[in-house]
């Protein structure tokens, strides 16, 4: 059976009839921020405390734009007679993100959880050189990073958040000892 003439030209007007009555979906991006799904791959983040200078991220980077300093520190015997012992200390962890292809290696082999997936995405630079990002600005995104979701309703609380509130708590108690005694937080 042969096609009719003009069918072909009356299907795509229907197709246009029904999208033209249709809401549109656009989102003005700038005004409206977009609802990002959970755990979104946006920017790493670092959390410095957990950092032991191992370089296993440096190393497995397939693009070399992870860039490690450090230098030995001993610290002296715990207990008497004791032997002294080393550390690396971390002096420049920085992540150039206009080489980065984001592929999470580095967050995968991190055996102390010391970088994570954080959703922030709107840090454009207008100059590239810009976009390599110390360890103060990678540290600013680590609160940014949503918490684990838990994996039974009686399961604890994640380390990293412990971790943070320790360190919350710590400063809170010793700016209120700076304070001195017997006075209010007056906010």
């Amino acid at each position: 059976m042969a096609p009719v003439p003009g069918s072909g030209l009356a299907k795509g007007l229907a197709v246009t009839l029904r999208t033209m009555t249709k809401k549109t979906v656009t989102q003005q991006y700038p005004d409206a921020q977009p609802e990002l799904p959970p755990r979104t791959r946006g920017v790493i983040g670092l959390f410095e405390e957990n950092c032991t200078v191992c370089m296993l991220c440096a190393r497995e980077c397939p693009d070399w734009c992870i860039y490690i300093d450090s230098h030995k520190e001993t610290v002296p015997a715990a207990t008497p007679g004791g032997r002294d012992r080393s550390r690396n200390v971390l002096d420049r962890f920085a992540i150039d993100f206009a080489l980065c292809m984001y592929c999470g290696i580095c967050i995968e082999v991190c055996p102390f959880d010391a970088l994570f997936w954080s959703p922030e995405f709107e840090y454009a630079e207008t100059d590239i050189r810009d976009l390599t990002h110390e360890r103060d600005k990678l540290r600013e995104w680590m609160w940014t990073v949503p918490a684990p979701p838990a994996l039974d309703p009686g399961a604890e609380e994640p380390k990293e958040l412990a971790a943070a509130r320790k360190a919350a708590d710590k400063l809170a108690a010793q700016q209120q000892e700076t304070d001195g005694p017997g006075q209010e937080d007056r906010t």
